[in-house]
């Protein structure tokens, strides 16, 4: 079965879902041609659309206007000098047009081109071609009724040259003609540009609640995003601290009682400062929030520095730490933040791929100049195993720097070693 051709602007499937529930309660009111265009399931069912009460009401109303100008045509035919048989052909016609106007929403082009040459022939069917050429400028592109309604005003010197009204000027008869052929145009074309006008109105009101999801859901993508990163720098960091305990004390059964205690103590503590930081994270991801959580911890600065540092001597790290900022406290917070991550990261690489080597950290910057953060360690003694999902920590540092508006390198150096190198933008206050 062949869809009706509505050449109106159309929405997407998933824009137009809620089309139905949105006019079930004033179908009547709407045209069939618009709620089948803002029906998803009528395109894929290739049903036409089913007339409204509103079609149905417009429908008899041109119906018997065609009617009506037949009517008040034919009472002219007994002024007309006609050959004998044709009044009769005029009026049945002119009463077959009318008849067909009732197919107008079916076949609008086809229904207004064989108009031209009916009203033409029978002066009664004038009324049928009129609504016919309306129809036309609601359903269809200007192009089509642009070639109708010319042959149609083209050919009315002609008609009325042909078949003279006793009352009115030739003149005024064709001018009459002209004028109304193109009132209906302009009116089926002001209809036509009210639809296209209330789709589009919808159209872009559904593409604007599109977008505004896809913003929500890009920002809650990227609040988890920089959570999981966060995650991973502070987890990755107590957990490795507790596999190098903990190995200590599977190799060394009969280390003395206090550095077992003391291996112990630490393992207790790193646990429960992961504990910690998992719970503080949970709870951001309930809240649906990217800042800390009321009453949680602070954020680490880059004063912080020094007590990681010294955390990771006491698990056995050989670290050496050149600090050469004067004034800590004076380095802004989301800077000093991005800088003890990429530190803390760092360390946590340098003990999984190069453990037992020498790491040497150092922190130099100016306000109005740069922070600039630098890990570097030899090669490691002895060949180390790989570690499975290395380097994503290394990835969300860069882009965290990025996002800090500095830049993050990282690479082996000529002799076998590893440095991660950062700088970070620190304005003057």
């Amino acid at each position: 079965m062949r869809r009706p051709c509505v050449d109106l602007p159309t929405v997407s499937t998933d824009e137009r879902a809620r089309a139905p529930q949105e006019t079930a309660g004033r179908r009547w009111l709407f045209p069939s041609a618009l709620i089948h265009e803002l029906d998803p399931d009528a395109g894929a069912s290739g049903r036409r659309p089913r007339r409204t009460a509103r079609d149905w009401g417009v429908d008899f109303s041109l119906f018997l206007l065609a009617v009506l100008i037949g009517l008040l045509s034919a009472d002219t035919l007994r002024h007309e000098d006609l050959p004998h048989g044709y009044a009769a052909l005029d009026q049945v016609l002119g009463a077959l047009a009318c008849g067909a106007v009732w197919l107008r929403r079916r076949r609008p082009v086809g229904l207004a081109v064989a108009m031209v040459p009916v009203a033409f022939l029978s002066n009664t069917a004038g009324g049928a071609g009129v609504v016919a050429l309306f129809t036309l400028a609601v359903h269809r592109p200007f192009r089509y009724v642009a070639w109708t309604a010319g042959a149609s005003m083209a050919l009315l010197p002609v008609f009325f040259w042909l078949r003279p009204d006793p009352d009115v000027p030739y003149g005024w008869a064709v001018a009459a003609g002209v004028l109304l052929t193109a009132a209906m145009v302009g009116w089926g074309m002001f209809v036509r540009s009210k639809r296209q006008l209330v789709l589009s109105l919808r159209d872009r009101a559904r593409h604007a609640e599109a977008e505004a999801r896809l913003r929500a859901e890009q920002a809650q993508r990227l609040a988890r995003e920089a959570i999981a990163r966060e995650m991973h720098d502070v987890l990755a960091h107590r957990l490795t601290l507790l596999s190098v305990h903990a190995g200590a004390l599977e190799f060394r059964p009969d280390a003395p009682r206090e550095e077992v205690a003391r291996a112990a103590g630490v393992i207790r503590e790193s646990a429960h400062e992961a504990l910690q930081d998992l719970r503080e994270i949970i709870g951001v991801l309930r809240a649906g929030e990217t800042e800390e959580p009321s009453g949680g911890r602070p954020q680490p600065t880059l004063a912080a520095v020094d007590g990681l540092v010294a955390e990771c001597r006491e698990a056995g790290m050989k670290v050496t730490l050149d600090h050469r900022v004067a004034d800590p406290g004076a380095v802004p917070a989301s800077v000093g933040r991005t800088a003890y991550r990429i530190v803390q990261e760092a360390l946590t690489n340098a003990r999984k791929h190069a453990p037992g080597t020498q790491v040497t950290v150092r922190l130099a910057g100016t306000p109005g100049d740069a922070l600039t953060v630098t890990v570097t360690h030899p090669a490691p003694p002895a060949e180390v195993p790989p570690v499975p999902g290395s380097g994503q920590g290394l990835i969300g540092l860069t882009e965290r720097a990025t996002l800090a508006g500095g830049r993050l390198e990282h690479g082996a150096r000529p002799d076998g070693g590893f440095e991660v190198r950062g700088w970070l933008p620190w304005p003057r206050t």
